[in-house]
C-alpha cells in the first residue's frame, strides 16, 4: 500500500505543481525555478522526491531541461525553516513547495504572496 500512496501523491503533487505553470503558458525556451524547503534531510525524503519529479516529467517538465529545482533542507531544525523559506522567496522562485505544515508556516512567515499563485504545500 506505501507505493500505491506514494504514487498517488507523487501524481497530485505534479498536477499541483503543473497547473499554475501551464496557466501562464509556456514560454519557449522558459526555464522555471521550482524552490522546495524541505523539513527533513535529502535521503529521508528520497522517495517522495522522486515522486514530485515523475509527476512533473509526466507534465513535460524535465529537471536540467525546461525547470530546474532549489533545494533548501532543514535536516529536522525547524529553527532554521524560517531562514531557508526567506532565502527562496529573495531567489524569486516561480513556484515553491514545502513538505509538512512547519515548512508551510515558516514559507507563511517569509512572503505576503498568496498561496494558491506562489507556492504549494
Amino acid at each position: 500500500m506505501v507505493v500505491t500512496r506514494r504514487a498517488f501523491i507523487g501524481t497530485l503533487t505534479g498536477g499541483l505543481l503543473a497547473a499554475p505553470l501551464a496557466a501562464e503558458g509556456q514560454t519557449a525556451g522558459k526555464v522555471w525555478r521550482i524552490g522546495f524547503l524541505g523539513v527533513a534531510d535529502p535521503a529521508r525524503f528520497a522517495s517522495g522526491l522522486e515522486a514530485v519529479r515523475l509527476g512533473l516529467r509526466d507534465h513535460g517538465y524535465v529537471e536540467g531541461r525546461n525547470i530546474t529545482i532549489e533545494f533548501r533542507w532543514a535536516e529536522g531544525r525547524y529553527d532554521r525553516l524560517a531562514e531557508l523559506a526567506a532565502e527562496l522567496v529573495r531567489l524569486n522562485v516561480d513556484v515553491i513547495i514545502t513538505h509538512g505544515t512547519p515548512g508551510t508556516f515558516a514559507l507563511k512567515g517569509a512572503t505576503s504572496q498568496s498561496p494558491p499563485s506562489a507556492w504549494i504545500s
